[in-house]
């Protein structure tokens, strides 16, 4: 790899924190950061932090939370309101405004919105329709949390209970058959099912299109279409899914970021997809770890990072084909066959280890191109400065 002309990856901030990160976001709009995690006594943290003049200030310190909190999202809440809703390990969906008084570190956020979502530890969240396209604000505002207990729930908070669920099926010990229902419809005496550690919003081009796609512990990856209500695709890809993202919600699926255990990361072309070969990917290795998430650049959807457990970061650029479909060739008489995507190639732009341990989560700023935010498991808050 020559980086000559790579992206310089360089460190604004180091800040230490006297907890395990888990999450960390950009306040919209903002100068500011959320890092959330969990105490050695198994306290929650939520700590909001502002940048000025090269360093970091704590500005509200919610240091009394009673669980510790897994994963939060800005993407169901306005700009003007930026409610933070987060998912802790108790399996409660918590949604915050934190505004707060300049001066006053121990402020004491507003409960939004508060349910017992999951039956154990809620270990993903995301939010769409927050009122811009920037956000995928197209239709209602939604939020869809997935847990340890096998399941992904899809919530508005105009309404206490979820309104969408899909839970494991009673039918297979592995709980990796799942069938959409309405809520309640829990399997009872169900064996074990496998955890959802991954969700993720797309598709949500205008007020009616929206999807829904989970990873599992096991390698499942499956979508989910809201406006008909079925599973569109499912597949497995052998390792346990860490995290998904499309490089766009608010367009037509365009691709789709899967990290996974056993340094893997699997980009998914979603333009087309083969009633029988489903989408297309490509598979590439790296950090030779876990690689934990993987986040699209705001301003250039074709750019990503993700963040391994060896402590670094690689920054890739996605290249298209030529073509983003082919028809394979029919025999005499055959009706011709359906076409099937094709998958382009990854770009290794840069690469640099920052820590010993995990990077388990990595932000950036939608306003400021190239600033991000990662959270180690070193107890450490990192700002990172990415050039071109």
């Amino acid at each position: 790899m020559d980086t000559t002309d790579a992206p310089q990856i360089i460190e604004h901030i180091h800040h230490s924190l006297s907890y395990t990160p888990y999450d960390v976001k950009w306040v919209p709009c903002s100068n500011r950061l959320i890092c959330m995690g969990i105490h050695p006594n198994s306290k929650g943290a939520l700590q909001v932090f502002q940048l000025n003049r090269g360093k970091i200030e704590l500005t509200n310190d919610l240091n009394n939370l009673p669980h510790g909190v897994k994963c939060g999202t800005f993407g169901a809440s306005s700009f003007e309101e930026r409610h933070l809703a987060t998912g802790d390990h108790s399996g409660k969906l918590n949604i915050y405004d934190l505004e707060y008084t300049p001066g006053n570190i121990n402020n004491t956020a507003t409960t939004v919105f508060s349910q017992q979502a999951h039956s154990s530890i809620i270990n993903c969240i995301d939010g769409i329709g927050g009122g811009s396209q920037a956000s995928g604000g197209y239709g209602a505002a939604e939020i869809v949390t997935g847990g340890r207990d096998g399941c992904v729930r899809l919530w508005d908070i105009r309404v206490p209970e979820p309104i969408l669920a899909l839970e494991p099926n009673a039918a297979t010990a592995s709980g990796t058959v799942n069938s959409l229902s309405k809520p309640g419809n829990a399997a009872v005496n169900a064996p074990t099912p496998r955890d959802c550690w991954t969700v993720a919003f797309g598709n949500s081009y205008n007020d009616e299109e929206r999807c829904i796609v989970a990873g599992y512990d096991n390698g499942d990856v499956k979508l989910f279409d809201l406006r008909t209500n079925t599973m569109r695709y499912e597949t497995n890809i052998n390792n346990g899914v860490t995290c998904l993202e499309f490089d766009r919600r608010d367009i037509e699926m365009n691709k789709l970021v899967c990290t996974t255990l056993e340094s893997r990361i699997r980009v998914f072309d979603m333009r087309t997809q083969h009633p029988t070969g489903g989408f297309t990917s490509l598979v590439e290795k790296a950090h030779k770890a876990t690689v934990w998430c993987g986040r699209h650049l705001p301003q250039n959807r074709d750019i990503f990072m993700t963040g391994g457990g060896n402590g670094g970061i690689n920054i890739y650029k996605y290249h298209y084909p030529a073509n983003r479909q082919r028809i394979l060739p029919s025999g005499p008489g055959e009706p011709e066959n359906p076409p099937m995507g094709v998958v382009g190639n990854l770009e290794l732009l840069n690469s640099k280890v920052i820590t010993t341990q995990p990077i388990v989560n990595l932000d950036w700023n939608a306003d400021k191109e190239g600033l991000a935010v990662l959270a180690c498991l070193d107890q450490t808050l990192r700002v990172y400065i990415v050039t071109k």
